[in-house]
């Protein structure tokens, strides 16, 4: 059973920066597309960027346009998410997840609800103001 496993969540100041990774316990065949969506106490869960295993072309919210970079590292099964400029409103778990069936736009199009293949347990962000 291939789990994903994210790291780099913590607490930091407003305008600070994170990276988080994402890394799969094998390699994940078929996978055409790895995201990631996060989710504010008390709010439903939403996309924050996703990224095609292949041609590695992304696709982001346009929340975290411009702030946040989604890569990939294909030899590692990782993923990562590169945020800057933090906001207090960016404060949530952080949910990793990947599938074979998906692109990029359409892993923003579908949301959370979507049955991808796989999920992470989720790590948390905590900006303070």
């Amino acid at each position: 059973q291939v789990q994903l496993v994210e790291s780099g969540g913590g607490l930091v100041q407003a305008g600070d920066s994170l990276r988080l990774s994402c890394t799969a316990s094998a390699r994940i065949f078929s996978t055409s597309a790895m995201g990631w969506f996060r989710q504010a106490p008390g709010k439903e869960r939403e996309f924050v960027a996703a990224i095609n295993w292949n041609s590695h072309s992304t696709y982001s919210a346009d929340s975290v346009k411009g702030r946040f970079t989604i890569s990939l590292d294909n030899a590692k099964n990782t993923v990562y998410l590169q945020m800057d400029s933090l906001k207090p409103d960016d404060t949530a778990v952080y949910y990793c997840t990947a599938d074979s069936g998906v692109t990029p736009q359409t892993m923003g199009v579908l949301g959370p609800d979507y049955e991808y293949d796989y999920w992470g347990q989720g790590t948390q962000v905590t900006v303070s103001s």
